[in-house]
Protein backbone atom coordinates (compact mmCIF):
# COMPACT_ATOMS: atom_id res chain seq x y z
CA UNK A 1 0.00 0.00 0.00
CA UNK A 2 1.70 3.22 -1.15
CA UNK A 3 1.27 6.78 0.03
CA UNK A 4 -0.49 7.62 -3.25
CA UNK A 5 -3.11 4.85 -2.92
CA UNK A 6 -4.74 6.07 0.31
CA UNK A 7 -6.46 9.33 1.18
CA UNK A 8 -4.94 10.84 4.30
CA UNK A 9 -5.09 14.03 6.26
CA UNK A 10 -1.93 16.08 6.04
CA UNK A 11 -0.04 18.61 8.14
CA UNK A 12 2.52 21.03 6.76
CA UNK A 13 5.69 22.18 8.48
CA UNK A 14 8.78 24.07 7.53
CA UNK A 15 11.01 21.16 8.55
CA UNK A 16 10.07 17.55 9.31
CA UNK A 17 12.60 15.51 11.30
CA UNK A 18 12.37 11.71 11.41
CA UNK A 19 13.94 10.39 14.60
CA UNK A 20 14.20 11.70 18.16
CA UNK A 21 17.82 10.81 18.82
CA UNK A 22 20.81 13.13 19.33
CA UNK A 23 20.95 14.19 15.67
CA UNK A 24 17.25 14.88 15.20
CA UNK A 25 16.80 16.74 18.47
CA UNK A 26 19.94 18.83 17.94
CA UNK A 27 18.69 19.77 14.49
CA UNK A 28 15.31 20.79 15.90
CA UNK A 29 16.88 22.91 18.64
CA UNK A 30 19.29 24.60 16.21
CA UNK A 31 16.44 25.46 13.85
CA UNK A 32 14.49 27.10 16.66
CA UNK A 33 17.58 28.94 17.91
CA UNK A 34 18.13 30.47 14.47
CA UNK A 35 14.46 31.38 14.13
CA UNK A 36 14.47 33.05 17.56
CA UNK A 37 17.63 34.97 16.67
CA UNK A 38 15.94 36.40 13.58
CA UNK A 39 12.46 36.80 15.04
CA UNK A 40 10.99 34.35 12.54
CA UNK A 41 8.17 31.85 12.99
CA UNK A 42 9.46 28.42 11.97
CA UNK A 43 7.44 25.22 12.38
CA UNK A 44 9.45 22.09 13.24
CA UNK A 45 8.19 18.58 14.03
CA UNK A 46 10.12 15.56 15.31
CA UNK A 47 8.64 12.10 14.75
CA UNK A 48 9.83 9.33 17.07
CA UNK A 49 8.84 5.67 16.61
CA UNK A 50 9.52 4.77 20.27
CA UNK A 51 6.82 5.06 22.91
CA UNK A 52 8.71 8.09 24.21
CA UNK A 53 11.90 9.92 23.31
CA UNK A 54 14.73 7.76 24.60
CA UNK A 55 12.79 4.48 24.52
CA UNK A 56 14.88 3.17 21.61
CA UNK A 57 18.17 4.91 22.47
CA UNK A 58 20.99 2.62 23.48
CA UNK A 59 24.65 3.53 23.72
CA UNK A 60 27.62 2.88 26.03
CA UNK A 61 28.06 5.80 26.60
CA UNK A 62 31.10 7.94 27.19
CA UNK A 63 30.04 11.24 25.67
CA UNK A 64 32.25 13.92 24.19
CA UNK A 65 30.47 17.20 25.09
CA UNK A 66 31.97 19.18 22.22
CA UNK A 67 28.79 19.46 20.16
CA UNK A 68 26.63 20.03 23.24
CA UNK A 69 28.93 22.87 24.27
CA UNK A 70 28.22 24.51 20.91
CA UNK A 71 24.48 23.82 20.91
CA UNK A 72 23.61 24.66 24.53
CA UNK A 73 26.65 26.24 26.25
CA UNK A 74 24.91 26.42 29.64
CA UNK A 75 23.84 22.76 29.64
CA UNK A 76 25.25 22.20 33.12
CA UNK A 77 23.16 24.97 34.63
CA UNK A 78 20.10 23.65 32.80
CA UNK A 79 20.51 20.20 34.33
CA UNK A 80 21.65 18.06 31.41
CA UNK A 81 22.15 14.53 32.79
CA UNK A 82 25.80 14.15 31.87
CA UNK A 83 26.27 12.60 35.25
CA UNK A 84 29.81 11.49 35.80
CA UNK A 85 33.10 12.85 34.50
CA UNK A 86 35.69 10.21 33.58
CA UNK A 87 38.32 9.88 36.31
CA UNK A 88 40.14 6.65 35.36
CA UNK A 89 40.70 5.24 31.87
CA UNK A 90 42.08 1.72 31.28
CA UNK A 91 42.70 -0.39 28.16
CA UNK A 92 43.17 -4.11 28.71
CA UNK A 93 44.04 -7.07 26.51
CA UNK A 94 42.16 -10.10 27.84
CA UNK A 95 43.04 -13.75 27.81
CA UNK A 96 40.64 -16.47 29.01
CA UNK A 97 41.66 -15.90 32.64
CA UNK A 98 44.16 -13.05 32.89
CA UNK A 99 44.75 -9.62 31.37
CA UNK A 100 47.47 -7.17 30.40
CA UNK A 101 46.97 -3.43 30.98
CA UNK A 102 48.15 -1.26 28.12
CA UNK A 103 50.10 1.84 29.22
CA UNK A 104 48.32 5.08 28.45
CA UNK A 105 51.28 7.11 27.15
CA UNK A 106 51.49 5.40 23.70
CA UNK A 107 47.78 5.96 23.03
CA UNK A 108 46.95 8.73 20.56
CA UNK A 109 45.32 11.70 22.32
CA UNK A 110 41.93 11.18 20.70
CA UNK A 111 41.60 7.77 22.38
CA UNK A 112 41.84 9.19 25.89
CA UNK A 113 38.60 9.85 27.73
CA UNK A 114 39.50 12.45 30.33
CA UNK A 115 37.16 15.40 29.97
CA UNK A 116 34.39 13.09 28.74
CA UNK A 117 31.22 12.13 30.60
CA UNK A 118 29.65 8.77 31.36
CA UNK A 119 25.89 8.95 31.03
CA UNK A 120 22.71 7.38 29.75
CA UNK A 121 22.33 8.66 26.19
CA UNK A 122 18.62 7.84 26.43
CA UNK A 123 18.29 10.26 29.34
CA UNK A 124 20.34 12.90 27.54
CA UNK A 125 17.87 12.62 24.64
CA UNK A 126 14.93 12.94 27.01
CA UNK A 127 16.51 16.15 28.31
CA UNK A 128 17.17 17.46 24.78
CA UNK A 129 13.51 16.80 23.96
CA UNK A 130 12.47 18.94 26.91
CA UNK A 131 14.67 21.78 25.65
CA UNK A 132 13.25 21.43 22.15
CA UNK A 133 9.63 21.42 23.30
CA UNK A 134 10.26 24.49 25.45
CA UNK A 135 11.36 26.26 22.25
CA UNK A 136 8.20 25.28 20.39
CA UNK A 137 9.26 22.09 18.60
CA UNK A 138 6.38 19.64 18.18
CA UNK A 139 7.47 16.11 19.17
CA UNK A 140 5.24 13.14 18.35
CA UNK A 141 6.38 9.89 20.01
CA UNK A 142 4.84 6.60 18.94
CA UNK A 143 4.78 7.71 15.28
CA UNK A 144 6.44 5.20 12.96
CA UNK A 145 7.24 6.55 9.53
CA UNK A 146 6.30 3.88 7.02
CA UNK A 147 6.34 5.69 3.68
CA UNK A 148 7.49 8.81 1.85
CA UNK A 149 5.53 11.47 0.01
CA UNK A 150 6.86 13.22 -3.08
CA UNK A 151 6.34 16.40 -5.04
CA UNK A 152 5.52 16.25 -8.74
CA UNK A 153 9.18 16.85 -9.59
CA UNK A 154 10.21 13.75 -7.62
CA UNK A 155 11.66 15.57 -4.62
CA UNK A 156 10.82 14.30 -1.14
CA UNK A 157 7.92 16.18 0.37
CA UNK A 158 7.33 14.37 3.64
CA UNK A 159 6.52 11.09 5.34
CA UNK A 160 3.52 8.96 6.19
CA UNK A 161 3.32 8.26 9.91
CA UNK A 162 0.91 6.73 12.38
CA UNK A 163 -0.63 3.95 10.30
CA UNK A 164 -2.41 1.51 12.62
CA UNK A 165 -4.97 -1.28 12.38
CA UNK A 166 -3.45 -3.40 9.60
CA UNK A 167 -3.98 -7.11 10.14
CA UNK A 168 -1.36 -9.85 10.00
CA UNK A 169 -1.58 -9.89 6.19
CA UNK A 170 -1.16 -6.13 5.89
CA UNK A 171 -4.81 -5.49 5.08
CA UNK A 172 -6.99 -2.88 6.83
CA UNK A 173 -8.73 -4.30 9.89
CA UNK A 174 -11.71 -2.93 11.86
CA UNK A 175 -9.52 -0.42 13.73
CA UNK A 176 -7.59 0.71 10.65
CA UNK A 177 -6.38 4.28 10.50
CA UNK A 178 -4.38 5.34 7.44
CA UNK A 179 -2.08 7.67 9.33
CA UNK A 180 -1.16 11.18 8.28
CA UNK A 181 1.09 12.86 5.79
CA UNK A 182 3.52 15.16 7.53
CA UNK A 183 5.03 17.31 4.83
CA UNK A 184 7.80 19.85 5.02
CA UNK A 185 9.81 22.19 2.90
CA UNK A 186 12.68 19.92 3.92
CA UNK A 187 12.85 16.50 5.59
CA UNK A 188 15.80 15.54 7.79
CA UNK A 189 16.31 11.80 8.29
CA UNK A 190 17.72 10.96 11.72
CA UNK A 191 16.53 7.36 12.15
CA UNK A 192 19.82 5.99 13.42
CA UNK A 193 21.64 2.96 12.09
CA UNK A 194 20.10 1.17 9.08
CA UNK A 195 16.78 2.98 9.30
CA UNK A 196 14.19 1.80 6.79
CA UNK A 197 13.47 5.25 5.34
CA UNK A 198 17.17 6.09 5.05
CA UNK A 199 17.87 2.73 3.41
CA UNK A 200 15.16 3.42 0.85
CA UNK A 201 16.39 6.95 0.13
CA UNK A 202 19.99 5.77 -0.27
CA UNK A 203 18.78 3.26 -2.84
CA UNK A 204 16.29 5.48 -4.68
CA UNK A 205 18.63 8.45 -5.04
CA UNK A 206 21.80 6.33 -5.43
CA UNK A 207 23.43 8.14 -2.51
CA UNK A 208 26.05 5.46 -1.93
CA UNK A 209 27.39 5.37 -5.48
CA UNK A 210 31.17 5.75 -5.51
CA UNK A 211 31.40 5.04 -1.78
CA UNK A 212 32.67 1.98 0.02
CA UNK A 213 30.00 -0.30 1.49
CA UNK A 214 28.88 0.68 4.94
CA UNK A 215 30.30 -1.52 7.72
CA UNK A 216 28.56 -2.36 10.98
CA UNK A 217 28.98 -3.87 14.40
CA UNK A 218 26.44 -5.25 16.84
CA UNK A 219 26.54 -3.78 20.32
CA UNK A 220 25.03 -5.76 23.20
CA UNK A 221 24.67 -3.96 26.51
CA UNK A 222 23.44 -4.48 30.05
CA UNK A 223 22.96 -1.94 32.81
CA UNK A 224 23.77 -3.15 36.33
CA UNK A 225 23.51 -1.61 39.76
CA UNK A 226 26.41 -2.97 41.78
CA UNK A 227 27.53 -3.07 45.39
CA UNK A 228 28.95 0.24 46.67
CA UNK A 229 32.23 -1.44 47.60
CA UNK A 230 32.69 -2.52 43.95
CA UNK A 231 31.82 0.89 42.49
CA UNK A 232 34.47 3.30 41.20
CA UNK A 233 32.77 6.49 40.02
CA UNK A 234 34.13 7.66 36.66
CA UNK A 235 35.96 4.41 35.90
CA UNK A 236 36.20 3.50 32.19
CA UNK A 237 37.49 0.13 30.99
CA UNK A 238 37.87 -1.03 27.39
CA UNK A 239 39.23 -4.42 26.32
CA UNK A 240 40.40 -6.30 23.23
CA UNK A 241 40.99 -10.01 22.81
CA UNK A 242 39.06 -12.75 24.62
CA UNK A 243 36.32 -13.87 24.23
CA UNK A 244 36.74 -13.07 20.51
CA UNK A 245 39.45 -14.72 18.45
CA UNK A 246 42.07 -12.73 16.57
CA UNK A 247 40.14 -12.86 13.29
CA UNK A 248 36.92 -11.50 14.79
CA UNK A 249 36.94 -7.76 15.36
CA UNK A 250 35.39 -6.21 18.41
CA UNK A 251 35.88 -5.21 22.00
CA UNK A 252 34.15 -4.51 25.27
CA UNK A 253 33.32 -1.58 27.51
CA UNK A 254 32.58 -1.16 31.20
CA UNK A 255 31.65 2.26 32.64
CA UNK A 256 30.86 3.26 36.26
CA UNK A 257 28.50 6.21 36.67
CA UNK A 258 25.58 7.63 38.59
CA UNK A 259 24.06 5.74 41.51
CA UNK A 260 26.36 2.70 41.55
CA UNK A 261 25.49 1.96 37.91
CA UNK A 262 27.72 0.02 35.52
CA UNK A 263 27.18 -0.01 31.76
CA UNK A 264 28.74 -3.15 30.35
CA UNK A 265 28.78 -4.27 26.77
CA UNK A 266 30.38 -6.10 23.87
CA UNK A 267 30.72 -4.88 20.29
CA UNK A 268 31.28 -7.52 17.59
CA UNK A 269 32.18 -6.35 14.10
CA UNK A 270 29.63 -7.82 11.71
CA UNK A 271 32.17 -8.76 9.07
CA UNK A 272 32.94 -11.94 11.04
CA UNK A 273 33.25 -15.12 8.96
CA UNK A 274 32.14 -17.93 11.27
CA UNK A 275 28.35 -18.47 11.05
CA UNK A 276 28.40 -20.45 14.32
CA UNK A 277 29.44 -17.36 16.29
CA UNK A 278 26.81 -15.88 18.60
CA UNK A 279 27.52 -12.32 19.77
CA UNK A 280 24.98 -12.73 22.59
CA UNK A 281 26.69 -15.86 23.92
CA UNK A 282 30.12 -14.25 23.61
CA UNK A 283 28.88 -11.38 25.76
CA UNK A 284 27.46 -13.69 28.41
CA UNK A 285 30.71 -15.59 28.82
CA UNK A 286 32.73 -12.36 28.78
CA UNK A 287 31.00 -11.30 32.01
CA UNK A 288 32.59 -14.25 33.82
CA UNK A 289 36.10 -12.94 33.20
CA UNK A 290 37.76 -11.97 36.54
CA UNK A 291 38.25 -8.37 35.33
CA UNK A 292 34.48 -8.09 34.94
CA UNK A 293 32.88 -10.46 37.43
CA UNK A 294 34.69 -8.73 40.31
CA UNK A 295 32.46 -5.71 39.68
CA UNK A 296 29.20 -7.55 38.99
CA UNK A 297 29.16 -10.10 41.82
CA UNK A 298 26.36 -9.27 44.22
CA UNK A 299 24.92 -6.71 41.81
CA UNK A 300 21.56 -6.56 40.04
CA UNK A 301 20.93 -6.45 36.32
CA UNK A 302 18.60 -3.53 35.52
CA UNK A 303 18.16 -3.71 31.75
CA UNK A 304 19.38 -5.30 28.54
CA UNK A 305 19.45 -4.22 24.92
CA UNK A 306 21.18 -4.33 21.58
CA UNK A 307 21.60 -2.28 18.45
CA UNK A 308 23.77 -2.06 15.37
CA UNK A 309 26.58 0.48 15.10
CA UNK A 310 27.98 2.05 11.93
CA UNK A 311 31.70 1.38 11.51
CA UNK A 312 32.50 2.27 7.89
CA UNK A 313 33.59 5.81 8.69
CA UNK A 314 34.87 8.27 6.13
CA UNK A 315 34.92 5.93 3.12
CA UNK A 316 31.33 4.80 3.63
CA UNK A 317 29.52 8.10 4.20
CA UNK A 318 26.87 8.37 1.47
CA UNK A 319 25.95 11.54 -0.32
CA UNK A 320 24.29 13.50 2.47
CA UNK A 321 21.55 15.25 0.53
CA UNK A 322 18.70 14.36 -1.78
CA UNK A 323 16.04 16.61 -3.34
CA UNK A 324 13.97 17.76 -0.40
CA UNK A 325 16.12 16.68 2.50
CA UNK A 326 19.24 15.26 4.10
CA UNK A 327 20.68 12.38 6.11
CA UNK A 328 22.03 13.26 9.56
CA UNK A 329 23.60 11.35 12.43
CA UNK A 330 23.89 7.57 12.21
CA UNK A 331 21.54 7.49 9.22
CA UNK A 332 24.67 8.56 7.35
CA UNK A 333 27.21 6.85 9.62
CA UNK A 334 29.43 9.29 11.54
CA UNK A 335 30.67 6.97 14.31
CA UNK A 336 34.37 7.22 15.17
CA UNK A 337 35.20 3.54 15.59
CA UNK A 338 38.51 3.80 17.50
CA UNK A 339 36.94 6.24 19.96
CA UNK A 340 33.72 4.18 20.19
CA UNK A 341 31.85 7.47 20.00
CA UNK A 342 29.29 8.94 17.65
CA UNK A 343 26.73 11.01 19.55
CA UNK A 344 28.84 14.21 19.36
CA UNK A 345 29.19 13.78 15.58
CA UNK A 346 25.48 13.01 15.26
CA UNK A 347 24.61 16.20 17.13
CA UNK A 348 26.98 18.34 15.08
CA UNK A 349 25.75 17.03 11.73
CA UNK A 350 22.18 17.66 12.87
CA UNK A 351 23.18 21.24 13.63
CA UNK A 352 24.91 21.68 10.27
CA UNK A 353 21.92 20.35 8.35
CA UNK A 354 19.60 22.57 10.40
CA UNK A 355 21.63 25.64 9.50
CA UNK A 356 21.44 24.76 5.80
CA UNK A 357 17.69 24.09 6.00
CA UNK A 358 17.03 27.32 7.90
CA UNK A 359 18.94 29.36 5.33
CA UNK A 360 16.96 27.73 2.50
CA UNK A 361 13.57 28.31 4.16
CA UNK A 362 14.53 31.92 4.91
CA UNK A 363 15.30 32.37 1.22
CA UNK A 364 11.88 31.00 0.25
CA UNK A 365 13.20 27.72 -1.13
CA UNK A 366 11.82 24.21 -0.72
CA UNK A 367 12.35 20.76 -2.15
CA UNK A 368 15.81 21.37 -3.58
CA UNK A 369 19.17 20.00 -2.45
CA UNK A 370 20.65 21.56 0.68
CA UNK A 371 24.13 21.90 -0.83
CA UNK A 372 25.31 24.09 2.03
CA UNK A 373 25.10 21.08 4.37
CA UNK A 374 27.73 18.80 2.77
CA UNK A 375 29.92 21.85 2.20
CA UNK A 376 29.72 22.72 5.89
CA UNK A 377 30.34 19.09 6.82
CA UNK A 378 33.50 18.95 4.71
CA UNK A 379 34.84 22.01 6.57
CA UNK A 380 33.81 20.76 10.04
CA UNK A 381 35.68 19.11 12.87
CA UNK A 382 33.51 16.03 12.29
CA UNK A 383 35.08 15.53 8.86
CA UNK A 384 38.58 16.09 10.22
CA UNK A 385 37.98 13.57 13.00
CA UNK A 386 36.64 10.90 10.66
CA UNK A 387 39.38 11.43 8.07
CA UNK A 388 41.99 10.92 10.78
CA UNK A 389 40.62 7.47 11.69
CA UNK A 390 39.66 6.37 8.19
CA UNK A 391 42.02 3.39 8.10
CA UNK A 392 41.19 1.93 11.53
CA UNK A 393 38.43 -0.38 10.31
CA UNK A 394 40.15 -1.70 7.16
CA UNK A 395 43.44 -2.27 9.02
CA UNK A 396 41.63 -4.18 11.76
CA UNK A 397 39.65 -6.23 9.24
CA UNK A 398 42.68 -7.06 7.09
CA UNK A 399 45.26 -7.85 9.76
CA UNK A 400 43.21 -9.10 12.69
CA UNK A 401 42.99 -7.71 16.20
CA UNK A 402 46.58 -8.12 17.43
CA UNK A 403 48.41 -6.61 14.47
CA UNK A 404 45.52 -4.49 13.20
CA UNK A 405 45.13 -2.57 16.47
CA UNK A 406 48.88 -1.85 16.63
CA UNK A 407 48.88 -0.66 13.02
CA UNK A 408 45.85 1.49 13.76
CA UNK A 409 47.66 3.11 16.70
CA UNK A 410 50.63 3.89 14.45
CA UNK A 411 48.33 5.31 11.78
CA UNK A 412 46.48 7.50 14.29
CA UNK A 413 49.76 8.99 15.49
CA UNK A 414 50.63 9.75 11.85
CA UNK A 415 47.33 11.45 11.11
CA UNK A 416 47.52 13.34 14.43
CA UNK A 417 51.06 14.64 13.91
CA UNK A 418 50.90 15.09 10.13
CA UNK A 419 47.60 16.94 9.79
CA UNK A 420 45.59 13.97 8.54
CA UNK A 421 48.26 12.44 6.29
CA UNK A 422 48.50 8.64 6.43
CA UNK A 423 51.25 6.42 5.06
CA UNK A 424 48.49 4.00 4.08
CA UNK A 425 46.57 6.58 2.07
CA UNK A 426 42.87 5.72 2.27
CA UNK A 427 42.21 1.99 2.45
CA UNK A 428 39.07 0.30 1.15
CA UNK A 429 36.61 -1.94 2.97
CA UNK A 430 35.77 -4.23 0.07
CA UNK A 431 33.01 -6.68 0.99
CA UNK A 432 29.75 -5.98 2.72
CA UNK A 433 29.27 -7.59 6.11
CA UNK A 434 26.73 -9.99 4.58
CA UNK A 435 29.24 -11.14 1.97
CA UNK A 436 31.86 -11.78 4.67
CA UNK A 437 29.99 -14.75 6.13
CA UNK A 438 31.39 -18.14 5.08
CA UNK A 439 29.59 -21.49 4.71
CA UNK A 440 29.10 -23.45 7.91
CA UNK A 441 31.16 -26.35 6.55
CA UNK A 442 34.31 -24.22 6.78
CA UNK A 443 33.99 -23.68 10.53
CA UNK A 444 33.60 -25.67 13.72
CA UNK A 445 30.56 -25.20 15.91
CA UNK A 446 31.20 -23.19 19.08
CA UNK A 447 30.21 -24.80 22.38
CA UNK A 448 29.02 -22.02 24.66
CA UNK A 449 28.66 -22.53 28.43
CA UNK A 450 25.19 -22.54 29.94
CA UNK A 451 24.24 -19.32 31.75
CA UNK A 452 24.33 -19.44 35.53
CA UNK A 453 21.35 -17.10 36.01
CA UNK A 454 23.45 -14.85 38.25
CA UNK A 455 25.98 -13.15 35.99
CA UNK A 456 25.08 -14.74 32.66
CA UNK A 457 21.56 -15.26 31.32
CA UNK A 458 19.60 -16.85 28.49
CA UNK A 459 18.30 -14.85 25.57
CA UNK A 460 14.59 -14.78 26.33
CA UNK A 461 15.12 -13.78 29.95
CA UNK A 462 17.35 -10.99 28.67
CA UNK A 463 14.73 -9.75 26.20
CA UNK A 464 12.35 -9.34 29.15
CA UNK A 465 14.84 -6.82 30.55
CA UNK A 466 14.57 -4.73 27.37
CA UNK A 467 10.86 -4.23 28.20
CA UNK A 468 10.02 -4.91 24.56
CA UNK A 469 6.40 -4.94 23.47
CA UNK A 470 4.68 -5.01 20.09
CA UNK A 471 0.96 -4.69 19.44
CA UNK A 472 -0.60 -8.08 18.76
CA UNK A 473 -1.97 -8.90 15.32
CA UNK A 474 0.05 -6.37 13.34
CA UNK A 475 1.96 -7.39 10.20
CA UNK A 476 5.34 -8.98 10.84
CA UNK A 477 7.76 -6.12 10.33
CA UNK A 478 10.67 -8.45 9.43
CA UNK A 479 10.08 -9.19 5.77
CA UNK A 480 11.68 -12.37 4.38
CA UNK A 481 11.48 -11.95 0.63
CA UNK A 482 12.05 -15.59 -0.38
CA UNK A 483 11.44 -18.33 2.21
CA UNK A 484 12.72 -21.06 -0.11
CA UNK A 485 16.04 -19.24 -0.48
CA UNK A 486 16.19 -18.80 3.28
CA UNK A 487 15.83 -22.55 3.78
CA UNK A 488 18.22 -23.64 1.03
CA UNK A 489 20.95 -21.08 1.67
CA UNK A 490 20.70 -19.41 5.08
CA UNK A 491 19.99 -22.77 6.72
CA UNK A 492 21.36 -25.26 4.19
CA UNK A 493 24.65 -23.52 3.39
CA UNK A 494 25.29 -21.25 6.37
CA UNK A 495 23.78 -23.34 9.17
CA UNK A 496 21.00 -20.92 10.13
CA UNK A 497 23.06 -18.04 11.58
CA UNK A 498 19.96 -15.87 12.12
CA UNK A 499 19.32 -18.00 15.20
CA UNK A 500 22.69 -16.82 16.57
CA UNK A 501 23.32 -13.30 15.29
CA UNK A 502 19.92 -12.10 16.51
CA UNK A 503 20.31 -11.03 20.17
CA UNK A 504 16.59 -11.35 20.90
CA UNK A 505 15.56 -14.86 19.81
CA UNK A 506 13.50 -13.58 16.88
CA UNK A 507 14.52 -16.29 14.39
CA UNK A 508 14.09 -20.02 14.95
CA UNK A 509 14.45 -22.91 12.52
CA UNK A 510 11.72 -25.38 13.56
CA UNK A 511 11.86 -28.98 12.29
CA UNK A 512 8.25 -29.88 11.50
CA UNK A 513 9.19 -33.27 10.07
CA UNK A 514 12.47 -35.06 9.41
CA UNK A 515 14.56 -32.89 7.11
CA UNK A 516 11.83 -30.26 6.76
CA UNK A 517 12.53 -26.96 8.53
CA UNK A 518 10.37 -23.88 8.85
CA UNK A 519 11.58 -20.40 9.73
CA UNK A 520 9.62 -19.09 12.69
CA UNK A 521 9.81 -15.33 13.22
CA UNK A 522 9.07 -14.22 16.79
CA UNK A 523 8.73 -10.59 15.77
CA UNK A 524 7.32 -9.59 19.16
CA UNK A 525 10.84 -10.12 20.59
CA UNK A 526 12.54 -7.70 18.19
CA UNK A 527 14.64 -5.02 19.89
CA UNK A 528 15.14 -3.14 16.59
CA UNK A 529 18.88 -3.76 16.38
CA UNK A 530 18.68 -4.29 12.55
CA UNK A 531 21.38 -7.00 12.59
CA UNK A 532 19.27 -9.36 10.46
CA UNK A 533 18.91 -6.68 7.79
CA UNK A 534 22.69 -6.28 7.75
CA UNK A 535 24.11 -9.79 8.23
CA UNK A 536 21.74 -12.10 6.35
CA UNK A 537 24.07 -13.66 3.75
CA UNK A 538 21.57 -13.28 0.88
CA UNK A 539 20.21 -9.89 1.96
CA UNK A 540 16.84 -11.62 2.00
CA UNK A 541 15.53 -9.97 5.20
CA UNK A 542 14.21 -6.42 5.19
CA UNK A 543 13.62 -4.70 8.53
CA UNK A 544 10.63 -2.32 8.40
CA UNK A 545 9.00 -0.20 11.06
CA UNK A 546 6.31 -1.85 13.20
CA UNK A 547 3.33 0.05 14.59
CA UNK A 548 4.50 3.15 16.44
CA UNK A 549 5.39 2.73 20.08
CA UNK A 550 6.41 -0.90 19.60
CA UNK A 551 9.81 -2.26 20.42
CA UNK A 552 12.06 -1.83 23.43
CA UNK A 553 11.46 0.63 26.26
CA UNK A 554 14.96 1.20 27.55
CA UNK A 555 15.28 2.79 31.00
CA UNK A 556 18.55 4.69 31.60
CA UNK A 557 20.28 3.04 28.64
Amino acid sequence: MTAEAVERESMDFDVVIVGGGPAGLSAAIRLKQLAARDGRDLSVVVLEKGSEVGAHILSGAVIDPRALNELIPDWKALGCPLETEVTEDRFLVLGPEGSVTLPSFPLPPMLKNHGMYIASLANVCRWLAQQAEAMGVEIYPGFSCSDLTYREDGSVKGVVAGVIGLDRDGQPGPDYQPGMELNGKYVLIAEGVRGSIAKRLISEFKLSEGRQPQKFGIGIKELWQIRPENFRSGYVQHTFGWPLDNKTGGGTFLYHFGDNYVSIGLVVHLNYKNPWLSPFEEFQRFKHHPEVSKFLEGGTRISYGSRAITEGGWQSIPKLIFPGGALIGCSAGFVNLPRIKGSHNAMKTGMLAAEAAYEAVAEGRQGDELRAYPEAFEASWVARELKAVRNAKPLWSRWGTALGVMMTGFDLWCTTLLGGFSLFGTLKHGKTDAASLEPASKHRKIAYPKPDGVISFDRLTSVAYSFTNHEEGQPIHLKVQNLDLQASSELGVFGGPSNRYCPAGVYEWVEDSPGKHRLQINSQNCVHCKTCDIKDPNQNINWTTPVGGGGPNYPNM
